[in-house]
């Protein structure tokens, strides 16, 4: 891997389990994408309910080493440390809010039953998207392609090592029950990006000091697609809200008669139907920078807050989500205002022969300066504040409640319709 200097490997997975030898080789009971349910998965693993109860059982009781019949954070770090996954990762405390269900820090074992069935049906699913040909094994090259689709570019002596760490038997391929050994423990959701950045951080540890590997998106994700994407999605968005946008800023500065028939009247006869869409250029073109300097100097300043209390960015709470996402859109409006102005002197131009964007651009320039470019940022930032920061942090904190409470199974379709959600506020 680019980067990692020279490297050991360990192998992290779950303690050693009576095995069944009838399991080996490879069995996919679903051949098609669709909905899986736990014999599904018992048929994958060639396993009875009887058999996963008892492997179940002997997991908890590997973790519950003091025979207390609950786990709690220092029973976790503990087991987890013994796996050889280092306690800076903080997996422990993500491990124990996911499966606490009740909230009174502990893990009791129906709770930690309930973890792990949802967590093998999250983890068969995965396995059956990369699992293209269906024969109930990953091949290098499947894990390849799935890594490519989600951006993150590997090559082939990384995918190697990949391979090599997780397919015990060493022949070449990985089965289920190898998939989920690797993943079982791994309390967060389980997208390819997130495995292969687990993979990172537990399994590729520089000699001499601990390796550093940020948080987020790993750096071999190729993150313009990212930006594209978000572009494209916010230019269709903010095309198809265009009229709404023109009509708001002619009733926002009609003094008298502001109502909105008349209004929609005036621009059609003035303007035609193009005259709905007037400044919808500017708009396109401030929505990527936008949306980018908002969302990464949110991420930048949750990483400032988390270390300055001394832990991560997945630490902070409400309150400093609420700050850092207002700061976020601070930082962002303040940064295409110019482009918000001229778009709203363009709106508000009435009749056919509205200026040129250029000249209407200059005539700013000359006659008024260029501290004109930001009249009317104050009471637009003290808007904007607010607003951005209940947006940026009601989209995290209902994310992690959905993951608690909601659709533990469907963690990825709902963190993607809050996210539309949250977009579509914000655009």
């Amino acid at each position: 891997m680019s980067g990692a200097g020279h490297a050991v490997e360990h192998r992290v997975g779950l303690p050693e389990m009576e095995t069944n030898p009838n399991r080996s080789g490879c069995c996919n009971p679903v051949k098609k994408s669709g909905p899986v349910t736990m014999d599904h998965v018992l048929l994958a693993l060639r396993e009875t309910k009887e058999e996963r109860d008892v492997r179940l059982r002997s997991l908890f009781n590997f973790f519950d080493a003091t025979n207390t019949g609950y786990l709690d954070y220092a029973q976790i770090e503990a087991g987890l440390s013994a796996l050889q996954i280092p306690a800076e990762y903080k997996y422990a405390k993500d491990l124990l809010k996911v499966c606490d269900a009740n909230r009174d820090g502990r893990v009791d074992y129906q709770e930690f039953r309930r973890y792990m069935d949802d967590k093998e049906l999250e983890l068969y699913r995965i396995f059956q998207a990369i699992d293209v040909e269906h024969n109930g094994c990953i091949l290098p090259e499947e894990l390849w392609d799935a890594l490519v689709k989600a951006g993150i570019e590997i090559d082939d002596e990384e995918l190697a090592r990949f391979v090599e760490h997780v397919d015990k038997d060493n022949n070449g391929t990985i089965t289920f029950e190898e998939w989920r050994d690797f993943l079982l423990l791994y309390p967060h959701e389980a997208t390819i990006e997130n495995i292969y950045h687990h993979w990172e951080r537990v399994c590729l540890v520089d000699i001499g000091e601990q390796a550093v590997i940020p948080e987020g998106i790993s750096k071999h994700v190729n993150r313009s697609k990212y930006f594209i994407a978000g572009g494209i999605a916010g230019a269709a968005s903010r095309t198809a809200t265009a009229p709404l946008d023109r009509l708001k800023v002619v009733l926002q500065v009609q003094t008298t008669n502001a109502r909105l028939v008349p209004a929609i009247k005036k621009i059609w006869k003035q303007d035609g139907f193009l005259g709905f869409f007037r400044g919808n250029g500017l708009n396109v073109v401030k929505v990527a920078p936008e949306s980018a300097i908002k969302f990464y100097s949110y991420e930048l300043l949750k990483n400032v807050i988390g270390d300055f209390k001394g832990g991560d960015k997945g630490d902070i709470g409400p309150a400093e989500r609420l700050l850092a996402g207002g700061i976020a859109g601070a930082v962002a409006q303040t940064a295409i205002y110019p482009l918000d102005l001229v778009k709203t002197r363009l709106q508000i131009c009435e009749g056919g022969n509205a200026p040129k964007l250029g000249v209407l651009t200059k005539n700013i320039w000359v006659q008024e300066g260029p501290r004109a470019f930001y009249k009317g940022i104050v009471p637009s930032l003290l808007g904007i504040i607010p607003y951005a920061g209940i947006d940026l942090a009601a989209y995290e904190t209902l994310k992690d409640m959905s993951k608690t409470y909601i659709l533990h199974d469907s963690g990825t379709f709902f963190s993607f319709l809050l996210f539309i959600i949250s977009l579509g506020f914000m655009i």
